[in-house]
């Protein structure tokens, strides 16, 4: 495998967040030639910038370019950034006392947080994006369901049956986008077939408990090239799979984790479903019969995985989140370019200060990529996962993303 084993762990993260600087020198202190702005510098080589009379004046020493291109470097790659991204909307799904709904107009540089028709304190978990218009956003909470016409702007709440009970996941159905799908805790699901304007409770028996607690559906996925088959994934009762739209399912047993915490539908051939469990991620390719080990995360550099991912124009990037524990204290990001087959852990500018959790991306642009640590962090890359910057903004605990372009 590509990556460090556990006992490296975070040594090597260390190591990959300080190639981030590049030559590695540390930056001292700023230092000025005495006639303007000063720029720092490790070598004692120095420059200004001055005015002379009413023209502006730029006088550089050795190394003054040098200096301030790598200090600029890492001050953007540590704060988010200058303006990378702003060509998306970005929405967040936050608990806590700073729950809700956050949105950003402009890639993460700036953000408000959505008061009405939110009460103070909602729990959004889940947010999904209509595939036929990236306007609109669904957003399932503790209290009921939300949607966006807007882009995450501003929101009304629909009627719903699940007033109260805590949701967890949602799903569109990518040919008809009037079929909703709906998972909350303890584990049931619910469809809607004009919109949300009505729902049905839908037949399938979930497990109630579990030794976390009441089972909570973790994941809904409706296949891009077969609508009427839909995936739920439970945390903790397994993989359930529906073949005619969610009116029947077969509970998938065996061959697979039952704790899980992600699902991704790969969009190549042959058809791929990859499951992402505490110590594991697994892949089926004949509808759930039978489940392979993609990787064992021992083999990372921290061992506990998360959300997953696949790149929307090519199968065989994975991207996997990762941390020390269910609620620890760092994180980070494995991506595979092989389908699984070898996985390297991506530089961050910082070390997160806890698993990273979910990452999300979209279609409209697959080398922009969204990943968030649960107590609160936010990174974005533009090119796939090769770097990421980390947003200024930090949150309560991040449940849900979601971004669209503008």
């Amino acid at each position: 495998m590509g990556s460090v084993r556990n006992g490296g762990g975070r040594a090597a993260l260390r190591q990959a967040q300080n190639e981030r600087r590049g030559d590695g020198r540390p930056f001292d202190r700023l230092r000025t030639n005495g006639e303007g702005t000063g720029c720092p510098s490790s070598s004692g080589r120095t420059g200004g910038i001055g005015l002379v009379g009413s023209k502006r004046e730029t006088r550089y020493t050795e190394g003054y370019l040098e200096d301030w291109t790598g200090y600029l470097k890492g001050k953007f790659a540590q704060y988010g950034g200058l303006g990378m991204g702003n060509d998306y909307s970005i929405c967040v799904g936050a608990v806590g006392f700073g729950g809700g709904v956050w949105h950003s107009p402009d890639g993460g540089d700036n953000w408000s947080r959505i008061r009405d028709p939110f009460p103070l304190g909602t729990q959004v978990r889940a947010l999904a994006v209509y595939p036929d218009n990236s306007n609109r956003i669904l957003a399932g909470a503790d209290n009921g369901i939300y949607r966006s016409e807007d882009k995450g702007a501003s929101w009304v709440k629909l009627w719903s049956p699940m007033e109260g009970m805590p949701i967890w996941s949602m799903a569109i159905d990518p040919q008809d986008t009037d079929t909703i799908f709906v998972g909350i805790k303890p584990a049931a699901l619910f469809r809607s077939r004009d919109g949300g304007q009505s729902w049905t409770r839908l037949s399938v028996q979930m497990a109630q408990e579990c030794h976390i607690g009441p089972p909570m559906v973790t994941m809904l996925m409706v296949d891009p090239k077969d609508h009427r088959t839909v995936w739920a994934g439970v945390e903790v009762d397994g993989v359930y799979r529906s073949l005619d739209g969610g009116d029947t399912w077969t509970h998938v047993e065996g061959g697979v984790n039952p704790d899980i915490h992600g699902m991704a539908i790969s969009p190549g051939e042959p058809r791929k479903v990859l499951a992402s469990t505490p110590r594991e991620i697994y892949a089926t390719t004949d509808m759930g019969e039978s489940w392979e080990t993609v990787v064992k995360t021992e083999v990372f550099p921290l061992p506990y995985s998360r959300g997953i991912a696949i790149k929307p124009d090519d199968p065989n990037v994975i991207f996997s989140a990762i941390g020390d524990s269910a609620i620890g204290s760092t994180g980070a990001i494995q991506r595979s370019k092989d389908g699984g087959e070898t996985w390297e852990t991506r530089p961050l500018p910082v070390e997160p200060n806890s698993n990273i959790w979910s990452i999300a991306t979209h279609p409209a642009d697959p080398n922009f990529v969204l990943a968030s640590s649960l107590l609160g962090e936010l990174y974005r890359s533009s090119d796939a996962g090769d770097s990421w910057e980390k947003l200024r903004r930090e949150f309560s605990e991040v449940a849900a993303m979601a971004w669209v372009p503008n």
